[in-house]
């Protein structure tokens, strides 16, 4: 599963966004909160599987909101690019949609790029919409000194 999460930031660091994902949004390391996951009865860790051999992994947290409420927060879902488009993900996601759904979550948030169509449409195919969109200016590379 390591593996699958470097395969993973390899492939989404270049991609428009993907820097401050890596610095932002992405387990720092993963080698030590995917095991604590593990432990947490607010987290869910799975493996996606072809033949008993790991092809992909997701992961979901809940998030009390202000008022209460619990979120799903999916922090992560990546298949190896060999083993898409056989359902993977699928039954990665419907896993993670279930446990919210047992935890009583008001609702479930996923993280997509801007420009990554294929996450986009298997979201959208998986019944997420939008809900916000965040907006992002670069900074010149000297911090903005002239």
């Amino acid at each position: 599963m390591l593996e699958l999460a470097q395969q993973m930031r390899s492939e989404l660091v270049p991609m428009k966004g993907g820097a401050i994902w890596s610095a932002r949004e992405a387990h720092a390391d993963p080698a030590s909160v995917y095991p604590a996951m593990l432990e947490r009865d607010d987290a869910q860790l799975i493996v996606g599987t072809i033949d008993e051999v790991v092809v992909g992994f997701a992961a979901a947290q809940l998030e009390r909101l202000h008022d209460g409420q619990i979120l799903g927060v999916i922090t992560d879902l990546f298949v190896d690019p060999d083993a898409r488009e056989v359902g993977v993900g699928e039954a990665l996601a419907l896993d993670l949609i279930a446990f919210c759904e047992s935890r009583g979550c008001v609702g479930i948030d996923a993280f997509s790029l801007p420009g990554h169509r294929a996450a986009k449409n298997f979201f959208e195919d998986s019944g997420f919409t939008a809900r916000a969109i965040v907006m992002h200016r670069r900074m010149p590379a000297d911090g903005g000194a002239r």
